[in-house]
């Protein structure tokens, strides 16, 4: 019997593999399936996606020169612990950033990209009810990046994304509090606001609902968890 993947991330197996193997561990590290001090070795890794460690390798090589992973002593890396300081200081970052790209990207959504919000957004909602924190962080993510991503501006999208990947493991904290219903997340989250916003075409409320979204959630996270000393 084959092991169990231990880390959530799904084998790849096409070319280019080094960059599909990066994606992987982006989307992992943005959607909350890895922890903060989780420690990642390229060996089991590689057996997990199906590859060589040379990609795996050079995924972290990336990673860390985006503050993403963390090296250690004996070659292996870890998702690094922020302190509170740093993640308000993210935090902020992302309410210019990702409020500006809901706002920029009302303006350009049509019928069929629309559709695949309000998708998505159900999908989201679902997830909240259903109790899954995993499926409700991938669905977090699915959702916002489907609207950013119209927002035109790729230097945008890639600046957001860095900042997702060192917050994202953070957000898995948003479930304490709400460990017997997690649909009770569903008060400090705004999504569907964001919705009803685009579907108006009114960008200025839509970057709200986003920007609403993202400060009340860390708001809870900030109540919640016992922030470590670490460096900036």
């Amino acid at each position: 019997m084959a092991d169990k993947p231990r880390f959530g991330l799904t084998a790849v197996d096409s070319v280019p593999l080094h960059e599909k193997v990066y994606l992987e561990l982006v989307r992992a590290l943005m959607s909350g399936q890895l922890r903060p001090g989780q420690k990642l070795t390229s060996r089991k890794l590689a057996k997990e996606l199906g590859t060589s460690d040379m990609p795996v390798r050079s995924a972290f090589t990336r990673l860390q020169a985006l503050r993403a992973l963390s090296p250690m002593p004996n070659g292996s890396v870890e998702v690094p612990l922020i302190s509170a300081e740093r993640f308000e200081q993210l935090t902020a970052v992302r309410t210019v950033l990702e409020g500006t790209a809901a706002e920029l990207a009302t303006r350009r959504i049509n019928g069929n990209n629309l559709r695949a919000i309000r998708r998505h957004a159900a999908e989201l909602t679902q997830a909240a009810r259903s109790g899954d924190i995993d499926d409700y962080l991938r669905r977090n993510h699915d959702f916002k990046f489907g609207v950013y991503r119209h927002c035109g501006n790729e230097q945008m999208i890639f600046l957001i994304e860095t900042v997702w990947m060192q917050v994202g493991p953070f957000l898995r904290n948003l479930r304490i509090g709400f460990e017997d219903d997690l649909a009770g997340i569903l008060g400090i989250d705004y999504h569907e606001e964001v919705v009803v916003a685009i579907e108006a075409g009114d960008g200025a409320r839509a970057r709200a609902a986003i920007v609403r979204d993202i400060e009340e959630g860390a708001t809870h996270i900030l109540g919640q968890v016992n922030f470590p000393e670490v460096p900036h």
